[in-house]
């Protein structure tokens, strides 16, 4: 794991900064404003459009991709186009928790349209990093446009917290959703996850060991499960005790690069001394990396899986999905395995996955 998880810019489920060295400056013709349509529909605006006032990310993505454009109608009527083009109702900053004194937030996206009842839950996350500015719109829009109330969750972050710690954040804004559910407009048992790379792990760790509700807890919200019906991720390491090869561990918190070494710096409070304690036992390492491997955590009641993994990834190794994907099925869990030739950690058509992630959460999160 010594360069796992290096994914610069990380935006959401995939993007980075990368994009914008290479890009193709696609021009606005007749003076008019410019939208970017994706094969699928999705329209993004440049800058200059007064509708959307623009969006950088949007504009990266279409402009690095070379979607196709067209006028905006909405800037420009005379352009025509579609009268439905829109962007969906979001609420950002929504607090789902508290922590020594920090608020935990994430933001909801509404449906465009009928709303289907369901929740899709996005780990905005990247090396165990989170912030506001992981949250994006254009990941949340393939699930929007079918009906699905998305929540996008930002965690706590390294290096102030480690994995287990953020483990907590993400059970706790599952609880939220489903402790909230009649007041989002969604039915509790109808709750899908997805995230990337770090937030592929996190996402599993919930589809697959949930951490039990406290029946006596104070806040309401802890009562709640954290299960979730459906995972979708890209990418995940999922096994810290076999990491690309068989034995291979990261016991030594030196064996992990620099940039990810506090998230697994793990520790002990001594109350006698009133100081925290770095874990160096290697039996209670091992434990711990262990419980935060979702690959011995699966059941037959894992959530239905879905998974995404380029064959070429130097970052998470192939492998990682390859033994995941290998031990849903022998515990008899509906699961699928995308396998993306040649690919690396991430790939340009990968927003066009999205809707293969649509379609599963269609299937497993159906209503009754």
């Amino acid at each position: 794991m010594r360069e796992y998880l290096r994914v610069a810019g990380v935006v959401g489920f995939f993007v980075t900064a990368g994009l914008l060295a290479f890009s193709p400056q696609s021009q606005p013709t007749g003076g008019k404003s410019i939208v970017y349509v994706t094969k699928r529909g999705d329209k993004f605006h440049r800058k200059d459009c007064q509708y959307l006032k623009g969006d950088a990310l949007d504009i990266a993505l279409a402009d690095a991709l070379r979607w196709k454009y067209e006028p905006c109608s909405k800037c420009n009527p005379q352009a025509g186009g579609s009268a439905d083009e829109k962007k969906p109702k979001r609420v950002s900053d929504v607090v789902y928790g508290r922590k020594d004194g920090l608020s935990l937030t994430l933001d909801v996206f509404f449906p465009i349209g009928k709303p289907n009842g369901a929740a899709v839950v996005l780990v905005a996350s990247g090396g165990f990093n989170s912030s506001v500015g992981a949250v994006h719109r254009v990941f949340a829009d393939s699930f929007v446009k079918r009906g699905y109330t998305c929540f996008y969750v930002v965690h706590g972050s390294q290096p102030r917290y480690t994995v287990p710690e953020i483990r907590a954040d993400i059970n706790r804004a599952v609880r939220f959703v489903r402790f909230h559910a009649k007041k989002y407009g969604i039915e509790p048992d109808r709750i899908g996850i997805g995230g990337v790379s770090s937030g592929g792990l996190l996402a599993l760790l919930v589809g697959t060991a949930p951490q039990a509700p406290k029946a006596d807890a104070d806040d309401p919200v802890d009562r709640a499960a954290s299960n979730v019906q459906a995972v979708a991720v890209f990418f995940p390491p999922t096994d810290y005790l076999n990491y690309g090869t068989k034995d291979k561990n990261f016991l030594e918190i030196k064996d992990h690069g620099i940039a990810f070494r506090a998230a697994h710096d793990f520790y002990e409070f001594d109350e006698k001394e009133g100081l925290r304690r770095p874990i160096t036992d290697k039996d209670k390492l091992h434990a711990i990396y262990k419980d935060i491997s979702p690959i011995y955590h699966v059941t037959v009641k894992t959530a239905p899986t879905l998974i995404f993994h380029g064959d070429k990834d130097e970052l998470v190794p192939f492998q990682q999905s390859e033994m995941y994907y290998a031990k849903l099925k022998e515990a008899g869990v509906a699961s699928k395995l995308e396998v993306r030739k040649g690919a690396g950690h991430g790939w340009f058509s990968i927003l066009d996955d999205l809707n293969l992630v649509a379609d599963w959460y269609d299937l497993h999160l159906k209503g009754g």
